[in-house]
């Protein structure tokens, strides 16, 4: 899976921090940071994540093999 955060709409609200807190991270006041491919067991929190977010900053994509194949 990966994740892309449009950080120019992100408020910095963390309600993604809360519900995937390994994936996304607050550092400073207000500087969101996030691995952009975590593993698919954290799908569900994940997207759950993003349901969360107030401003729908958070887009995931599901990478397959095929995708991934024609990424290397």
């Amino acid at each position: 899976m990966r994740i892309v955060v449009d950080l120019n709409r992100c408020q910095g609200y963390a309600q993604c921090v809360y519900l995937a807190h390994e994936v996304f991270r607050l550092t400073g006041t207000e500087a969101l940071t996030y691995e952009p491919n975590p593993d698919d067991a954290r799908r569900l929190e994940v997207e759950r994540a993003a349901a969360a977010c107030p401003v729908r900053a958070i887009m995931i994509d599901r990478l397959d093999g095929a995708e991934r194949g024609a990424a290397s």
